[in-house]
């Protein structure tokens, strides 16, 4: 099957240049000057349109236990969501429970997956547990392509875990060449304001804010990137939402140190504001870390312009609002943690180049490239070239559309960004060749998506 892309703007990392794209198979055979390729089995005309890598989200939470439930997306409806806004590749997070060991979490998740996703899709591992035991284990899930571990100084008792333990993961991710990923809040003194917030009957989801301030997030980016130092381990800092840490990471980045940061759109666009809406509305918007103050937003969106910001994920942790949220009426401490972006992501920060605060080529990099780089994946995915997988997206950069729980495809009962008119949406999208959304509807199936084993850091190699 050959398949011709003809007419499109194709972009890179460095910018934007007019060209085909021939894809056979699952994969590109060439990009080359407009007109020089005739005969394919399917022409795609994309005159007027970018014609970009397909977006790698590494950071979502599909099917995952917390408070008591579950994140309302699974691995079939989360990746159809991803695929309608441009993202060709998830990379999920295995959660290893307390007292349990890698392996068996490992092979729970391929459960979940295998056969259920529409797009590619990798893991990451959530090391809760650090013994003798999973730190053997983690050598035994880099061979089985699983290259990066999640650890948090947040919520004491069910993922925390202490400055001694991750010294001992950090070390030996050292010796292996993994990637440690960090939740950077405090949870003890978090949990302490918690607390105190209650028994005083503070109980609206704006407390949720407020008892996790950006001080306690710029402390633990602090600690973390301190502890990496000492073992000389790389650090990737999870969904960063304060001005403070990232103060902590450019300085960090500055010195030399190998530490890497994401940031997520909720935290460009929505505010601590959304919080407090009235009639318990502001907990659709409970994630940690939470949102901030809306001057937070200026510095963050600087951050991706000077790299100290390497990547936009979603943390896509979805819950509905009945139901789910309302668990936490009158106590913000049980609302579930999560807002739902996965199809938005693409299109969020398309919304930044048009308002000049990001570079069409720092668009891709900071939605395709880099992520692909940062967890083994390139050029396989994140790159329009030859030989890579054909993870192509045809995005119309004048289409007007409004964000909407009615219109969206992910399953939950609310956006995040409802009424937001945004400019630019996306066409069409190949997974690996196959043409899976159209402007006639979306064309791919269950079990299309393969698991992705990833290699170490490429930035590190």
């Amino acid at each position: 099957m050959r398949t011709l892309i003809k007419g499109g703007t194709v972009l890179s990392t460095t910018g934007a240049s007019h060209a085909d794209v021939l894809v056979e198979g699952e994969t590109i055979a060439a990009v080359a000057a407009p007109g020089l390729f005739e005969a394919a089995d399917e022409v795609i005309d994309a005159t007027g349109k970018y014609v970009m890598p397909g977006g790698i989200d590494a950071h979502t939470h599909m099917e995952m236990p917390f408070g008591g439930t579950f994140s309302h997306d699974t691995f079939e409806t989360g990746t159809v969501a991803a695929a309608w806004g441009g993202t060709t590749t998830i990379i999920d997070f295995a959660v290893q429970p307390k007292g349990s060991t890698l392996q068996p979490t490992l092979d729970k998740w391929h459960e979940k997956a295998d056969g259920n996703c529409a797009v590619d899709y990798g893991f990451h591992m959530i090391l809760s547990d650090v013994n003798d035991t999973t730190l053997k284990e983690m050598q035994t899930c880099i061979d089985a392509g699983v290259s990066s571990f999640k650890m948090f100084m947040a919520y004491p008792g069910v993922f925390y875990s202490t400055d001694g333990e991750i010294v001992r993961a950090m070390r030996q991710a050292t010796e292996t060449g993994a990637t440690i990923m960090m939740h950077a809040e405090n949870g003890i003194a978090i949990d302490q304001l918690v607390a105190q917030a209650l028994a005083e009957g503070k109980g609206d989801p704006v407390q949720h804010g407020l008892t996790r301030p950006p001080e306690l997030e710029a402390e633990a980016t602090s600690r973390a990137i301190r502890l990496a130092q000492v073992t000389g381990s790389p650090l990737y800092l999870v969904h960063l939402s304060a001005s403070q840490a990232l103060t902590a990471v450019a300085e960090a980045r500055d010195g030399g140190q190998n530490v890497f940061a994401e940031t997520c759109p909720q935290y460009l666009y929505l505010s601590i504001d959304d919080l407090a809406r009235p009639e318990f509305e502001g907990a659709k918007y409970v994630a940690s870390p939470p949102l901030r103050e809306k001057w937070h937003q200026g510095d963050l969106w600087r951050g991706l312009r000077t790299n100290d910001l390497s990547v936009v994920s979603t943390d896509h942790c979805p819950f509905c609002f009945k139901d789910q949220k309302e668990l936490g009426r009158g106590d913000f401490s049980k609302i579930p943690n999560g807002i739902p972006g996965v199809e938005h992501r693409m299109d969020l920060l398309h919304q930044g180049v048009v308002a000049g605060e990001i570079s069409l080529g720092r668009w891709v990099e900071a939605c395709s490239t880099t992520p692909a780089r940062m967890f083994g994946l390139y050029p396989r995915k994140g790159v329009i070239a030859p030989g890579s997988d054909a993870d192509v997206v045809i995005y119309d950069p004048a289409a007007k559309q409004t964000l909407s729980a009615e219109t969206h495809h992910m399953n939950v009962d609310y956006s995040a960004y409802e009424g937001l008119e945004i400019t630019g949406k996306v066409e069409a999208v190949l997974s690996r060749g196959k043409l899976i959304v159209s402007p006639s509807g979306f064309a791919g199936g269950d079990g299309h998506g393969k698991f992705l084993s990833r290699e170490l850091c490429q930035y590190l190699n």
